[in-house]
């Protein structure tokens, strides 16, 4: 049955378009972090919308599991298939193309597997902005993005993907092809599919195509970093640059003084461009449509007034291009240097803003109580209530050992964000990493809601199965 299967693939698709051979599939098969393999008994690579459906009509004939895969970056093990071997992955790397762009509309139609900074570029050349950026932008495409509903640095001024999708085309788990590429910003005719699709993952159906928000260019932009003494004074800081930046605030990332020491040592080329010490610092970064000096103003009336209450205590801004790259890579490089550093325990967590000092002076607390000497990396998007909480282990402890303990750190970060109303999965998603974990803080009523969606648009459970729920 499997060869009758994979030969009608090779009729849609073309036989070097199905990958079967191990070494073929490698790179589809081990996940972004390297920690996890699967296996599939192919990998196949449609052009087209129609082929991804023919594809799907397959799988649902032969009853063979489908695992969507973008680009292959998510943390969370969702792109990537089980050990079973009994399902294909479904590659969209080849459907790359940006169909149409709507200057007027302020719209771009693009293919799913279109890499993130690809639609970056071809907005600007056509002088709009789209605003997702992420650290994986030259690898990530949007059908994942849009998939996993990616977060990014720009969500506090722009909002996640979600909020930058207007239209998707999708083919269902049944083969069947959904056309809802709409460039609409007002669409009231009923259940707003476009919403069941983004953020699940790939277990309801496979995003094809999406018709994107695109943004006037700003004139300028700007980025500064500030130190503050404590979570509390970059909370202060954050609602005064609020009320003094207002919409020209786009993006507010907190950097624990611990993330930056790593970075700053995984990374000698990078300098520490103030002086002072600080247990915490902040990057600002503001896009202005007036002008550069406009801009200019803004941020150092608003510094100024931070350095004066004491919300900050020392602060610099770029005054280059070059300048605003190395403070970002600052921010950047925090993962990339704790992986040098070692194996860790990573917490993708969302909180109500208010509430983030709080959860910081408490959880520091607890983990130093239960796992003395084990160090906390604390950075992420304060601006829109996201922190990155990732726990290394004691200097005296072997982090393979430490890393055995990840159970009992999860319960105390997790269950003190629960506590606070909070999510733990803020822009990673579920996948099959957080696929037991969140049945701990979802109530029963919703995880039945979600079996019942899924049950409703993927009954034979082919698409994606085994993550989220």
């Amino acid at each position: 049955m499997n060869s009758e299967f994979l030969a009608s693939c090779a009729q849609i698709i073309g036989q070097d378009h199905v990958l079967t051979s191990e070494p073929d599939q490698q790179a589809y098969l081990t996940d972004w972090r390297q920690r996890y393999t699967g296996k599939a008994m192919a990998v196949l690579l449609p052009t087209s919308t129609e082929e991804v459906a023919a594809l799907l009509t397959l799988c649902a004939r032969y009853h063979i599991p489908c695992v969507p895969q973008g680009g292959n970056t998510g943390l969370v093990l969702g792109s990537v298939p089980d050990q079973t071997g009994k399902a294909v992955i479904l590659s969209l790397k080849r459907m790359n193309r940006v169909l149409a762009v709507d200057v007027s509309n302020n719209t771009m139609t693009v293919q799913a597997g279109c890499l993130l900074e690809n639609v970056q570029t071809a907005a600007e050349t056509h002088q709009r902005l789209f605003p997702l950026s992420l650290a994986s932008e030259g690898s990530c495409t949007i059908g994942g993005n849009l998939a996993t509903n990616a977060g990014g640095t720009a969500v506090l001024r722009y909002g996640n993907a979600r909020e930058l999708c207007l239209g998707l085309e999708v083919v269902t788990a049944t083969g069947e092809i959904w056309n809802g590429l709409r460039g609409l910003r007002k669409d009231n005719t009923g259940y707003d599919l476009r919403d069941l699709y983004i953020g699940a993952e790939g277990t309801l159906g496979i995003i094809t195509t999406a018709v994107l928000k695109l943004f006037p260019q700003p004139r300028a932009s700007l980025t500064a970093l500030a130190a503050v003494p404590s979570a509390e004074a970059a909370l202060q800081l954050l609602n005064l640059a609020r009320s003094d930046l207002g919409p020209t605030l786009t993006g507010f990332e907190l950097i624990s003084d611990f993330s930056l020491q790593l970075v700053l040592k995984h990374f000698p080329l990078l300098k520490k461009p103030l002086d002072s010490n600080c247990p915490y610092y902040t990057l600002l970064e503001i896009s202005d449509h007036e002008s550069e000096e406009h801009a200019n103003g803004l941020m150092e009336s608003m510094l100024a007034k931070a350095l004066e209450h004491g919300h900050a205590t020392d602060a610099v801004c770029a005054t280059s291009i070059s300048q605003s790259k190395t403070l970002w890579q600052l921010r950047e490089h925090i993962s990339a240097a704790q992986a040098m550093e070692g194996k860790n325990i990573k917490h993708d967590i969302s909180l109500p803003i208010s509430d983030i000092p709080a959860f910081i002076k408490m959880t520091d607390a607890a983990l130093h109580a239960a796992f003395p000497g084990c160090q906390v990396v604390c950075f992420g998007h304060l601006g829109d209530g996201n922190l990155h909480y990732n726990v290394s282990a004691p200097v005296t402890m072997r982090d393979t050992d430490f890393i055995q303990q990840q159970q009992a750190v999860n319960r105390i970060v997790h269950d003190r964000v629960h506590g606070l109303n909070g999510s733990i999965s803020a822009e990673h998603g579920l996948g099959m990493l957080k696929r037991e974990e969140i049945t701990l803080y979802k109530s029963a009523l919703e995880l039945s809601l979600m079996r019942s969606i899924k049950g409703a648009l993927d009954p034979d459970n082919l698409m994606n199965p085994g993550k989220l729920l």
